[in-house]
């Protein structure tokens, strides 16, 4: 039996992370060209699909390292990382309600439901981190 003991617990929480960006960027993906499809939404300026592949990315590795780090120091790691990643997807969409990007303000409106979608689905992949970290035939099978 493959047990994959050759996995460091940084490596697998990086993994882990990098896992559930390209999840995330499929996902952010989808999103993105229904939700434009929907609203005819065009200010991507910023947030354009580029961005959303590296970024998506990007981030969840990172989130995986902060895993990590939340593992190494803390007892009850998983609890706290969940609700520290709720309560910031929390705090950036309630900010994010605040932005204006335009002068038009149904343009304003569909950029801030389009963020905090953005923001929801990269939430909902940072607390599937600790899950799939501690899922075993996952593990075996991805990482």
């Amino acid at each position: 039996m493959d047990t994959n003991d050759y996995q460091t617990r940084f490596s697998k929480a990086l993994l882990t992370g990098l896992f559930t960006g390209i999840a995330a960027t499929l996902i952010c993906l989808i999103f993105a060209v229904i939700f434009r499809g929907i609203t005819g939404f065009y200010l991507f300026g910023i947030i354009n699909f580029p961005a959303i592949i590296f970024g998506c990315n990007l981030i969840m590795s990172v989130i995986g390292v902060f895993y990590f780090v939340f593992r190494q120091f803390l007892k009850n790691a998983n609890s706290f990382f969940i609700a520290t990643f709720i309560l910031l997807a929390a705090f950036c969409i309630l900010k994010i309600q605040h932005v204006d990007r335009t002068n038009i303000a149904a343009l304003n409106i569909q950029f801030r439901e389009f963020m905090s979608g953005i923001i929801i689905i990269l939430a909902f992949s940072a607390i599937m981190i600790p899950l799939l970290y501690s899922n075993k035939k996952f593990v075996n099978a991805f990482i």
